[in-house]
Parts: C-alpha cells; sequence; structure tokens
C-alpha cells in the first residue's frame, strides 16, 4: 500500500511540475521578460494569478519558463553525471588493478569536496551560464554515481554469467556492455531519480548566489534571490518559486523510495 501511493503521489507530482515546463515551451499569459512598471508589485488579481514583481513582469508567466528551465538543467545534468560516473564506475570496477587505482584516486579527489562547493569553484571559471551549471553540477555529481557503479560491479564480475562469457570467448568490452551494465540499472534508476531533486534545488541554490542561470532568464532559484528585498512587501514573489521547488523535490524522493522498493529483490 505504500509502495503504491509513493509511486502514484510522486509520479503525479513530477508529472504536473513536467506539464507546466511542457506548456511554457508553447504558452504563457504574459511574456516572461516583458516590463510594465505600471503594474509593478502588484498583488494576485484576476489579471495576474500570481501577482507580478519589482519590474511589473507576471510572476505565473516566470514561474512556468522557470519550471523549463529548472527541469532541462536537471535532466541534462543528471545524464552527464551517469555518463561520466558510470564510465569510471565499469572501468575501475570491472578491470581492477592499476585502473581501479587510478580511477579511484581521481574519485576520492573530487569527493572529498562537497559537490555545491565544487560547483561553485568550477563556475567562477567557467562563468555562470545555463550550460555552465549543467557542466559544474555533472562533474560534481559524477563521483557518487561512479561509486555506485564499482560497487555493483565488483559484486558482479565474479559471477558465473560472467565467468560463462568469458568463456564462451566473448572480449572484456562486449562482456562489460552486454552484461555487466544491464545488471547495474536498477540501483542506476534510484540513484538516478533522487539525483534529479538533489540537482534541481542545487541549481536554485547556485542561481540564488547569482552563479547559476543569469537574469534577466528566470529560473526559481534567481525568482527567489529577486523576492528577497520583497519578503514582507511583496510575499508571494518568494512563495510561489519555493512552492515549485518542494513540490520537485518531495515527487522525487517519493517516486526513488518507490522505485528503490520495487527494483529490490529483497522486497
Amino acid at each position: 500500500m505504500k509502495l503504491r501511493a509513493n509511486l502514484v503521489v510522486g509520479s503525479l507530482l513530477l508529472a504536473l511540475v513536467t506539464a507546466i515546463a511542457v506548456t511554457a515551451a508553447f504558452w504563457t499569459p504574459y511574456g516572461p521578460r516583458t516590463v510594465n512598471l505600471r503594474r509593478r508589485l502588484n498583488p494576485p488579481s484576476d489579471l495576474h494569478w500570481l501577482g507580478t514583481d519589482e519590474f511589473g513582469r507576471d510572476v505565473l508567466s516566470r514561474l512556468m519558463v522557470g519550471a523549463e528551465t529548472s527541469l532541462t538543467v536537471a535532466a541534462v545534468t543528471v545524464l552527464v553525471a551517469m555518463a561520466i560516473g558510470v564510465t569510471i564506475g565499469l572501468l575501475a570496477g570491472f578491470f581492477r588493478g592499476w585502473v581501479d587505482r587510478a580511477l579511484m584516486a581521481l574519485n576520492d579527489a573530487l569527493l572529498a569536496f562537497p559537490g555545491i562547493l565544487l560547483a561553485l569553484g568550477l563556475l567562477t571559471v567557467i562563468g555562470p551560464s545555463k550550460w555552465g551549471i549543467v557542466l559544474a553540477l555533472g562533474l560534481a555529481y559524477a563521483p557518487a554515481v561512479a561509486r555506485v557503479v564499482r560497487g555493483s560491479v565488483l559484486s558482479l564480475r565474479e559471477r558465473e554469467f560472467i565467468e560463462a562469457s568469458r568463456a564462451l570467448g566473448n572480449s572484456e568490452l562486449y562482456t562489460l556492455w552486454r552484461h555487466v551494465l544491464p545488471n547495474c540499472v536498477s540501483p542506476l534508476t534510484v540513484l538516478a531519480t533522487s539525483m534529479f531533486g538533489w540537482v534541481i534545488l542545487s541549481e536554485s541554490a547556485l542561481s540564488f548566489l547569482g552563479l547559476g542561470v543569469p537574469p534577466p532568464a528566470p529560473s526559481w532559484g534567481n525568482m527567489l534571490s529577486t523576492a528577497r528585498p520583497f519578503l514582507e512587501s511583496a510575499t508571494w514573489l518568494s512563495i510561489a518559486p519555493g512552492v515549485m521547488i518542494a513540490l520537485c523535490l518531495l515527487g522525487t524522493n517519493l517516486l526513488g523510495d518507490a522505485l528503490r522498493d520495487l527494483l529490490d529483490p529483497r522486497t
């Protein structure tokens, strides 16, 4: 019962946010960058359901486009982190020896830094941009993926079906691709789901600090940042993006828990 509830609620929350992001690609009530100083800091009304910001821009339109930005950044970042981490973990766990030692030394050096601090350092070099934050967060989260994959590979490489593949004359790379990688899909699926929420939170934090998606392009993080001076006079500016971030995190956590229980053979 709990598994079904987590799966349904998590899926519905993420589907809702995704639907908002997809809609923003084709339609928004107003232009997300359209300035109208006569309507600055208007509270929610029939014309502007979530009010307007300090430049008179429609908060709902900016929230919708911010969903598209945040979800795109999160999805591409997860793909980058998975590609790098899976490659390192597979090679290190399967070939062992000096390959394992060299790759894990590099991986452990990156793990020594908290992910958000490593991303901050990379962004100071790359500069704040949409794709810069994808690269920075992808490199920051890749070591965690590599550790998970390496652990799975170490438990698989001595199994009977791997020995059978070698006995049939298959190459090491073929065995790695055909037999080892598919057996790592379950833990990677759970990790990717959880990582999606972490990346959204990290992107929002970096944008809040001014190192993420640069204004006037909207993202949930820079919307929270610009709302700081108006927390008392225009509370609606901070509530909307905060609620969206919370919904995404809740959805990914529930879905991740459900997938972990569903894909765990012990349950």
